[in-house]
């Protein structure tokens, strides 16, 4: 499909709908539109087709890994989207100027506003897989705006639960994590609503599996909302 007719081509500001929609475009890769933004967040190595996304107000990065910033796509993405802004954590900040791409940082603490949707980045740190490993840099993602939804992307960490999140972005399967992880840090969370994304590993019938695990082990208040293949989505 082209982008204008899946939905990534970005709609004029004039046009642009109040609500909070999202888009799973592979992995752990989103595009959220709300409150008169549209951001895309960690256009990866695993994700197809996200340097045809247009209309973005920014592109923001939350760690270094492959999976989730393809240095050599990343260009193409920018150069269709002149005015936006290109965010990331630290040390991916220095990891992309050696690829010859610029980005500002966003370390946790840092808020950024674009239109009416603000941007808290959260944690610091990714999840490891053993403990001799070195620290990797990591900021969670937290996405609000008046009156709709919150919205929170957590990276390749479970180590932070946001209170009062209304959307959580729930990495699937993944080197550091277990299934067991993911649920403990689903019932953590509880949110009203999980997305599952971080699935570029699986094969098809285990993404089911662990979709089913989600759903049947989770909290019984969260409305496990799969977004794969299914376009613009209002939450």
């Amino acid at each position: 499909m082209t982008a204008e007719s899946d939905g990534l081509a970005g709609p004029s500001r004039a046009s642009r709908l109040r609500s909070v929609q999202l888009t799973h475009l592979g992995h752990a890769c989103l595009l959220v539109e709300a409150a008169g933004a549209r951001i895309l967040v960690d256009p990866g190595s695993l994700t197809p087709g996200f340097e045809t996304v247009t209309g973005l107000d920014a592109v923001i990065v939350t760690h270094q890994h492959f999976d989730h910033v393809d240095p050599d796509r990343l260009p193409a993405v920018m150069a269709a989207n002149g005015t936006a802004a290109l965010l990331a954590e630290p040390s991916t900040v220095e990891l992309l100027a050696a690829a010859g791409v610029s980005a500002q940082p966003v370390r946790p603490g840092d808020e950024r506003r674009f239109g009416g949707l603000s941007v808290r980045a959260v944690g610091g740190v990714h999840a490891k897989l053993f403990e001799q490993d070195p620290v990797v840099g990591n900021v969670g993602l937290l996405f609000a705006a008046d009156g709709e939804p919150t919205l929170f992307h957590p990276g390749d960490s479970y180590d932070l639960t946001p209170s009062g999140v209304d959307v959580l972005a729930l990495p699937l399967a993944a080197p550091w994590t277990s299934g067991r992880g993911t649920i403990e840090f689903l019932r953590a969370a509880a949110p009203p609503v999980a997305v599952p994304i971080h699935d570029g590993l699986l094969v098809p019938l285990a993404r089911q599996v662990y979709v089913g695990l989600v759903q049947s082990r989770g909290p019984e208040r969260t409305r496990v909302l799969d977004l794969a293949g299914v376009g613009p989505t209002e939450m």
